[in-house]
């Protein structure tokens, strides 16, 4: 039998091109289209949360990963870009999600091949179990840059 969980946000029109939303889990934001939609600068777009929605899935189940597999984790930081495809008949659909995350563990100067590698492994199994990452279209593409720390 399969175990579910329901995640809830309720958002309302504020008027132009402006929302605002709460989330089940407390935040609450206001929200824009893009710029290039109509939309406003500085805020929250949906854009924005489904790069970032991919990009934290990864980043969290990393974490989980590199806790599996005793990995000595100093620090993650990420940047994530969505590319977005226009259509002929305007519809939209990011192709492509692409994490560049900065990774670096803790090692010893004997095992930096092997830690390396556990780290790979740690990436692959985060993209594995990310439940966003197994709910998109697009195509995701993470291209690391692994420092093992002596």
């Amino acid at each position: 039998m399969n175990n579910t969980a329901v995640y809830n946000t309720t958002v309302s029109w504020k008027g132009a091109h402006w929302g605002h939303m709460v989330m089940g889990n407390g935040p609450e934001m206001a929200f824009s289209a893009p710029p290039d939609a109509k939309g406003h600068a500085g805020v929250l777009t949906p854009e924005d949360a489904y790069v970032g929605a991919v990009n934290s899935c990864i980043m969290m189940m990393f974490i989980w990963a590199s806790e599996r597999f005793k990995l000595d984790l100093r620090s993650y930081d990420c940047r994530g870009e969505g590319t977005k495809v226009v259509a002929l008949d305007h519809t939209e659909i990011f192709s492509e999600v692409r994490l560049w995350p900065v990774i670096k563990v803790g090692g010893q100067e004997q095992d930096t091949a092997v830690v390396e590698k556990r780290v790979y492994k740690a990436l692959k199994s985060a993209e594995k179990y990310s439940l966003i990452a197994n709910s998109i279209k697009s195509s995701l593409i993470i291209e690391p840059d692994i420092e093992i720390v002596l």
